[in-house]
């Protein structure tokens, strides 16, 4: 190959592509990862039967009435456990935004107690939020039993420290000057929140929250595998008994559930912009 079309860099990517696979092949071994066991004739023919049922959605009259109830349920379960953590993301967004601190103005720092007070209430959302869903969902069943309660608590848990971490973020990085004088003319945290930090940041909090809605519905489907209720529950039910068509009704179902849910969160950004 003549120099000029020879790659300068090409000794570098050649060794970090041997690095690379040298470290990757010790944790496909941990993962115990093998591909081959897809093309056992065994796997084959299971996988072949239950393509050829999963191309042929169920459009039987009784199962549709069923899954349209449980769609309704898992709506309902992501509905919910939203709005409880926003009941709570809520409060805690506006004690550990730094913006509405009025001890902050004039010194540019916080009192101790203040920061104290702050620092604590983010180490329990970053608990909140470090455990999955799924978990949370286990633990309630075990606590209140099989049913759509596990999955409303479990998002509600999990979903108010994502939602008041980057609640809090959005508005850090908004505008402070209207937030500030509000603060400086003897306003409070809320009216400071609400007229200050809110109208500049409204589009992105609201996009972010419906955001968080469609992943509460994904969510409460994979929840449900663990017996929370919902679609979630009727899916594994289905999987179980390599029944395809039921499956890729109810698939279908969530890609209809995750659209009208981007259709809603671009109506709303419309309307706020």
């Amino acid at each position: 190959m003549s120099a000029q079309f020879r790659d300068p860099a090409w000794r570098t990517r050649v060794t970090a592509s041997l690095v690379f696979l040298a470290l990757l092949w010790p944790m496909l071994a941990a993962s115990e990862f093998k591909p081959w066991i897809l093309f056992d004739p065994q796997s084959l023919r299971a996988t072949a039967m239950f393509l050829g049922d999963f191309l042929r959605p169920s459009l039987e009259p009784e199962f549709l009435r069923m899954v349209l109830r449980d769609t309704w349920q898992t709506i309902a379960i992501a509905t919910a456990g939203l709005s409880l953590a926003l009941a709570a993301a809520i409060p805690a967004t506006i004690l550990i935004t730094e913006r509405l601190s009025v001890s902050r103005l004039g010194t540019g720092r916080m009192h101790p107690a203040g920061a104290a007070l702050r620092q604590g209430l983010r180490w329990v959302l970053v608990f909140l939020r470090s455990v999955p869903e799924l978990v949370w969902a286990l633990l309630f069943v075990r606590i209140v039993g099989l049913g759509p309660t596990a999955g409303v608590l479990a998002i509600a848990l999990s979903y108010c420290g994502m939602l008041a971490k980057v609640y809090a973020e959005i508005l850090e990085s908004s505008d402070a000057h209207a937030t500030d004088v509000l603060l400086a003319n003897g306003s409070g945290r809320l009216p400071a929140l609400l007229y200050g930090a809110l109208p500049e940041s409204s589009a992105e909090l609201v996009s972010y929250t419906v955001y968080r809605w469609e992943c509460a519905i994904r969510g409460s489907a994979v929840m449900g595998f663990v017996g929370a209720g919902g679609l979630g529950q009727r899916l594994d039910e289905s999987t179980k008994m390599m029944a395809g068509g039921e499956v890729a009704t109810m698939l279908i179902v969530f890609v209809l559930l995750v659209a009208c849910a981007d259709l809603v969160s671009k109506l709303l950004r419309r309307r706020l912009g």
